[in-house]
């Protein structure tokens, strides 16, 4: 994992595995989210799999996939709720980080 703190309430990383979680939450993150559609590639895990973890360890995750139309309205607004209602500090998952990265920006316009 390379993850890459854009502030004091959000970092991003590239895609996770199950395995990572564990690490995740002894880094002290709170919650999650993934940005990564699912069967983007044929090997990547499931947000499900995924989901079923974290919350074992007791850690907030939701799904605002990001596709290939890029970042929509109803992604920014999904985000910005997540946001509002998760704890902090969060992390922000895609198949590199870009996407989480750009869908958080452009929520800082409305938190602002």
């Amino acid at each position: 994992m390379d993850i890459r703190q854009i502030n004091d309430e959000y970092s991003v990383t590239g895609q996770i595995s199950v395995e990572d979680l564990d690490a995740i939450k002894a880094l002290g993150f709170k919650s999650i989210v993934c940005h990564r559609p699912d069967f983007e590639q044929p090997d990547q895990p499931q947000f499900e799999t995924i989901a079923a973890r974290a919350k074992e360890l007791g850690l907030d995750i939701t799904h605002i996939p990001v596709g290939p139309m890029g970042v929509t309205a109803d992604a920014v607004r999904e985000m910005v709720d997540a946001l509002d209602t998760f704890e902090r500090p969060m992390l922000g998952y895609c198949r590199s980080g870009a996407r989480s990265t750009n869908v958080y920006q452009q929520t800082q316009h409305i938190r602002g």
